[in-house]
């Protein structure tokens, strides 16, 4: 196992690049995995335009994780969470036909979420010798029991690609359909999905100027939103995509079954995402088991 992990060398040939030069590898590998999802949707006839979609974006990440296999740099899909659901939205936006404020209202929040989520991965990645921590402890505990290729493919790629393409699910009839007019629950996404984006930017905010601070060096953070719950910023996350959610329904209430997607979330952050952060900060963090008594993982609770 040991010589397993020796053996594995983040960036590999690249590790000791630029900064500028990693993200010159990212951005080549994301063009390339557009125009790997543009041919199949070109060439693809017949099926419902989600399924072409989810053909495009399938083939797209495996594009992504070619590169990453190539880089040796699990993190270079990362921003792809964020990043493919825009790039999908505004393709449907602009090649259907739905009702304008709800077409104009998903796609300037998704946009707005997309790009502050992205630069936030952007600001926090160093480089190709920088793989994220979860990344590296999964290769460490599979080691010498799956390759990791295959839990890079299947647990850090295919996976999350295909969550968020269920959270947009119903996103194709809050800009396809046309049925019914803007609403009341158009009102309530609205303030639903632009809460999860302030919720989100907040956090992640108020966590970098606490990390920023030499003198929290070791210690926990637990002021403004952090102080109501472990993870606001995947609550954040979830919540925003409970708000897509409701711009489907609010557009086709006979696409209620797209529920699957906000749920498939609250089960990724619920049972991978925080127990692996928890997990983490018991490790590096003596009080960190009395702080997980005091704080919700996720919803605040009254004092």
């Amino acid at each position: 196992m040991a010589a397993e992990r020796g053996a594995y060398r983040v960036g590999g040939a690249l590790a000791t690049t630029s900064r500028p030069a990693g993200f010159a590898v990212v951005t080549v590998a994301y063009l390339a995995a557009g125009l790997a999802a543009w041919a199949v949707a070109a060439v693809v006839r017949g099926p419902h335009p989600l399924l072409i979609t989810c053909y495009a974006d399938l083939a797209a990440t495996l594009v992504v994780f070619a590169a990453s296999v190539a880089v040796a740099n699990a993190s270079v899909y990362d921003a792809y969470w964020s990043v493919a659901p825009a790039v999908i939205v505004v393709v449907w936006v602009l090649a259907y036909d739905g009702v304008a404020a709800r077409r104009a209202a998903v796609l300037a929040l998704v946009l707005a979420w997309a790009i502050r989520l992205t630069a936030n991965w952007a600001i926090s990645w160093r480089g190709l010798s920088h793989e994220d921590w979860r990344y590296v402890r999964l290769r460490e505990q599979g080691a010498g029991r799956l390759p990791w290729w295959l839990v890079n493919l299947v647990g850090v790629q295919l996976m999350p690609t295909l969550v968020v393409f269920a959270g947009l699910l119903a996103v194709w009839p809050a800009v396809t359909a046309t049925g019914r007019g803007w609403g009341p629950l158009d009102v309530a996404a609205v303030l639903v999905t632009g809460g999860a984006v302030l919720i989100e930017a907040t956090a992640d905010r108020q966590l970098h100027r606490f990390a920023g601070d030499p003198a929290n060096r070791g210690r926990i953070i637990d002021t403004g939103l952090w102080r109501h719950s472990r993870h606001p910023n995947y609550l954040g996350e979830i919540t925003f995509w409970w708000g897509m959610w409701l711009f489907g329904l609010a557009a086709a209430p006979g696409w209620w079954w797209t529920v699957i997607g906000p749920v498939a979330m609250v089960l990724l952050f619920a049972f991978v995402s925080v127990p692996m952060m928890d997990k983490r900060s018991l490790e590096r963090r003596p009080d960190y088991a009395d702080h997980m008594r005091r704080v919700p993982a996720l919803l605040p609770r009254p004092r």
